[in-house]
This record gives structure tokens, C-alpha cells and sequence, in this order.
């Protein structure tokens, strides 16, 4: 299968870029259709990368933006909605749910068969969490679609990698407070490289033995939520005690920082964590060889140590 042009939908976030940068390197033309459109952004700095002024939820301009690509790739997703209604609130089921319904009516408008979809871990009917309730009704809308396209769909662990709003939330934490209160501390994840998932996108857009399929990628290795903050400490020179709060406290906290206007944690993130976010090896991605999280995030959160030791510097001088 023969891909030369791609709209990447949700391609301006923390892993699209990866994923555009990727299918750069193989000389694939990508529009990213954006609200926000900045000429000075990654358009600019990735050959064959195009930022559009596009609203993927305008059905019109959807299909209008769509027309002459060979294949779509959709990353579009939030992890805070603050509508609590039931199964899903309205921003999750806006991005979750009616726009994968979208993106299908625009494919079969106008004649484009390969999707990429990007879910989540764990994404369920009856999960626990409306994030995860949601990502399963995209899921569930994309493989109605399956006799008229061919669809992948990916469903990652937690993402870290440079930029990542993960481990360099709990770096910024560690920096700011003495001691740290967490709510989910024995959670399980199974973190996965950035550019493990989006060489696994890149690979599988051209390759129909993946047309079908439901692949898990997670890292080679399981940890507690609290072992990830130790771990994140010693790698930024900022080990700090960690406090594991009962579910109680755990979800006034997750409400409080709820109503920040970018929150690091919500009561919805919190009841996502009820389920142990690992895979049981049985949807691996063919040659599926990731990285481990030691060998990657010492690279960017020795960064943020070095931004601490030279803050230092300009204080002790007086700057």
C-alpha cells in the first residue's frame, strides 16, 4: 500500500509531533488541521509538514481538508472533562467519541480507506473512569466502520518522552515541595516511549496485516505511580518523601487541583487508576522492541536538574 499523503488529526499535541516527525523521515506529505494556526510551529521546522487552518469538527471542512490524502491518522484526545454526567461528559464525547464518527463520514465522502486510531489502555464500556468509557465508544465507532475502512488502533500506556507532561509534572513537583502527597500511589502503569508509539504508527500505516487489529503498547517494565516519582527524583536530584494519601483525601485533592486550568490530576484520573494500566502480552505490535524508561528519561529530566543547579548559580550571584 502506497501512503504519500496524510492528515494527521491531532498532530500539533505531545505525541502528533513525534508522529509527524516520523513520517517525515519517510518523505510522507502531512497536513495537520489545527484552530491554532502558527507558521512559526512545526510546519516550519519538519520538511513536508503542513499546518491547515482547519476545524475537524466543521463535518464540511473535515471532509474538505481530507480530500486527496491516501490515509488518516487520529490522535486527538483530553484527559480532563469537567461535565461528570453519565456515561461521558460533553468534551469527552465531542473528542472521543463524535469526532472518530467524523472523521468515518469524511472517509467514506471522499473515498479514503487507511485510519490510524490512537485509544488508551484499559478503554472499556464499563471502566471506571468517563475517560476510559469514552475512548472505548471512539474505539467501538471506528470498528463499525471496518468494511469500509481499514483501521489500526493503538492503545498505549502512559506516553514519556521529552515534553512529556508526565514525568516532567512530577520533576517540577519534586521541586517545589518538600514532601509529596499522592493520591493513586499504587497504581500500575507500564510506561511507553514516545518514539517507540509513533515508529509503531509509522510502520503500521503501509503494512495490511495490521488492517484490523487492536495493538497495547506499553513499555518492558511495571510500576507503582509511587515508584515512578521516586524514580523521577533520583534522576533530577530531588528525592523527596512520598506521602500516599487513603482515597478519601486522594479525591479532595484530585477535586482542588480540578479546577486549575491546565489540573495535573482530576477525581476522573483517579478512578482511570482503579485499573492497573499493563498489558497481558497478548496484542503485542509485530516487532514490538521498546525502550525502557531508564535508558530514555535520564536524557531530558537531567535537563531540568541542570536548569535547578543553575538557578542556584544566579541566585547565590545576585541575578
Amino acid at each position: 500500500m502506497n501512503v504519500n499523503k496524510v492528515l494527521l488529526i491531532g498532530g500539533s499535541g505531545f505525541i502528533g509531533g513525534w508522529v509527524a516527525n516520523r513520517l517525515s523521515q519517510r518523505e510522507i506529505r502531512v497536513t495537520i488541521p489545527t484552530r491554532r494556526y502558527d507558521k512559526t510551529k512545526l510546519g516550519t521546522l519538519v520538511p513536508t509538514v503542513y499546518m491547515a487552518d482547519v476545524d475537524v469538527n466543521d463535518e464540511k471542512a473535515l471532509a474538505e481538508a481530507m480530500e486527496g490524502m491516501d490515509a488518516v491518522i487520529n490522535l486527538a484526545g483530553i484527559l480532563h472533562d469537567g461535565d461528570s454526567s453519565k456515561p461521558y461528559g460533553k468534551r469527552f464525547a465531542a473528542v472521543h467519541v463524535e469526532l472518530p464518527k467524523k472523521i468515518i463520514a469524511a472517509m467514506k465522502a471522499t473515498g479514503v480507506r487507511r485510519l490510524v486510531h490512537m485509544s488508551a489502555l484499559k478503554a472499556a464500556p464499563d471502566a471506571p473512569s468517563a475517560y476510559l468509557r469514552s475512548k472505548a465508544a471512539g474505539e467501538a465507532a471506528v470498528l463499525d466502520a471496518a468494511k469500509d475502512v481499514d483501521v489500526t488502533i493503538f492503545r498505549p500506556s502512559v506516553v514519556f518522552g521529552p515534553g512529556d507532561s508526565f514525568l516532567n509534572r512530577f520533576a517540577r513537583m519534586l521541586k517545589l515541595f518538600p514532601v509529596l502527597p499522592l493520591g493513586g500511589s499504587s497504581a500500575r502503569f507500564q510506561p511507553v516511549f514516545v518514539g517507540d508509539v509513533a515508529d509503531a504508527i509509522s510502520a503500521s500505516l503501509t503494512n495490511s496485516e495490521t488492517f484490523g487489529k487492536t495493538y497495547e503498547l506499553a513499555g518492558p517494565k511495571v510500576y507503582t505511580l509511587r515508584e515512578l516519582v521516586e524514580c523521577t527524583g533520583k534522576m533530577v536530584g530531588k528525592s523527596r518523601p512520598v506521602i500516599a494519601l487513603p482515597d478519601g483525601l486522594a479525591y479532595f485533592e484530585a477535586a482542588v487541583l480540578s479546577l486549575l486550568p491546565n489540573p495535573p490530576l482530576s477525581p476522573d484520573n483517579l478512578r482511570s487508576m482503579q485499573v492497573d494500566n499493563v498489558t497481558d502480552g497478548h496484542q503485542v505490535f509485530p516487532g514490538w522492541h521498546p525502550r525502557s524508561l531508564e535508558a530514555i528519561a535520564p536524557t531530558y529530566l537531567s535537563s531540568v536538574k541542570l536548569r535547578q543547579r543553575m538557578d542556584g548559580y544566579r541566585c547565590r550571584a545576585g541575578r
